[in-house]
């Protein structure tokens, strides 16, 4: 298959401002940062971007400022799951008429649903919209997993299904994606620890959190890989590996936030009631932040 995405997403964290507001000049920033550090594409209302924490109409402004702003410099993935299937259909025609490259599916997270209902839902918003469409597998969040044999099954028999975004942190899962229906579905790497391994293994491209804070690391990861120097893909995966560990270790949302605002970059905190970051973990990011010399690499 021919696969429009590839490389680095990032995994756009929202700005709110100091009254709980969208901060769109900030959201804004976030995209021009992400692609002038080289990203392939940018996603919107993604698990880094709080989309459980907003409105339905907040998620539709940031949708339309991520398209509108990125103009078409980069692809625009824009998550639209919802808790029931008529309200993740709206929002996923909302973002195919605002312009959205690909729409993304988390599945429904609170009542326990079984895989006959996760994959019925997954179709019936599929069948109701024409653009591409990329399943998120998220089972620490969902309650289910979709295996590759059922994510074989689903991008076989629904055309417009044509990514995997994979965050169950399974490479061996992940592994059987990319060699066992590449030809079907092409597989995202959605666990930020396991960027190198996932584009040495043959994923087409990852997505990222943790890009809002590293994109030029990440991406020099990736272009050293497809260009077959692992030697410095993994010289450059060392460097920025105990960063990108110390988030994944930490409360993630609130860790990418505090990172960006060391940075020079405030975007506010999270939505409450997630709290923001304590101090061990801002005094060890902080930490790797100033060996890392990202002030200056981003000045």
């Amino acid at each position: 298959m021919s696969s429009q995405l590839s490389g680095v997403l990032t995994a756009l964290a929202t700005p709110f401002t100091a009254d709980g507001q969208i901060d769109e000049p900030k959201l804004r920033f976030l995209v021009d940062r992400s692609i002038d550090g080289g990203v392939d594409g940018v996603v919107a209302c993604g698990s880094t971007g709080e989309f459980a924490a907003l409105s339905n109409d907040e998620r539709r402004l940031v949708v339309e400022t991520v398209v509108r702003h990125t103009a078409g410099r980069v692809p625009v993935v824009a998550q639209t799951g919802a808790m029931n299937t008529a309200e993740a259909i709206r929002l996923s025609r909302h973002a195919q008429e605002c312009g959205a490259d690909v729409l993304m599916l988390a599945t429904p997270y609170y009542e326990a649903l079984s895989l006959t209902e996760t994959t019925g839902y997954l179709r019936t918003v599929a069948d109701a919209v024409e653009l591409p469409v990329m399943l998120y597998n998220f089972p620490s969040a969902t309650g289910v997993n979709l295996d590759s044999r059922t994510v074989g099954k689903l991008a076989r028999e629904v055309e417009n299904i044509r990514y995997i975004k994979d965050s169950s942190g399974d490479m061996g899962q992940a592994t059987q994606l990319i060699h066992h229906h590449s030809e079907h579905i092409s597989t995202i790497i959605g666990a930020d620890n396991l960027i190198l391994a996932a584009l040495t293994e043959g994923a087409p491209a990852v997505m990222a959190g943790t890009a809002n804070i590293v994109p030029r690391e990440i991406v020099a990861v990736h272009r050293a890989v497809a260009a077959g120097d692992f030697t410095t893909a993994r010289t450059e995966w060392n460097r920025i590996y105990p960063l990108i560990d110390a988030i994944l270790s930490a409360p993630f949302v609130p860790a990418v936030k505090a990172a960006l605002g060391m940075l020079g970059h405030p975007i506010g905190t999270p939505r409450r009631p997630i709290a923001d970051l304590d101090p061990a973990n801002l005094a060890r990011i902080q930490k790797l932040i100033s060996e890392l010399q990202l002030d200056a690499a981003y000045a």
